[in-house]
């Protein structure tokens, strides 16, 4: 897992990084209203981020 940056090592993050972050998560709570507006469940929305949380995890370990 040499390509896992661990941020307490990145500290300050970069203004890049941060600009990610930020609409990374702008995006998502924007998708998860949408999900919600179209009246899905929202365990069905828990187990859908969950899931892919699963995967990337999965794809840090592996690589």
């Amino acid at each position: 897992m040499t390509n896992v940056t661990r941020l307490r090592h990145a500290l300050p993050m970069s203004q890049d990084i941060n600009k990610a972050l930020t609409d990374l998560d702008v995006a998502i709570a924007k998708a998860v209203d949408a999900a919600k507006s179209a009246g899905l469940p929202q365990g069905l929305i828990v187990a859908e981020l969950h899931g892919h949380a699963h995967a990337q995890t999965h794809i840090m370990v592996v690589q």
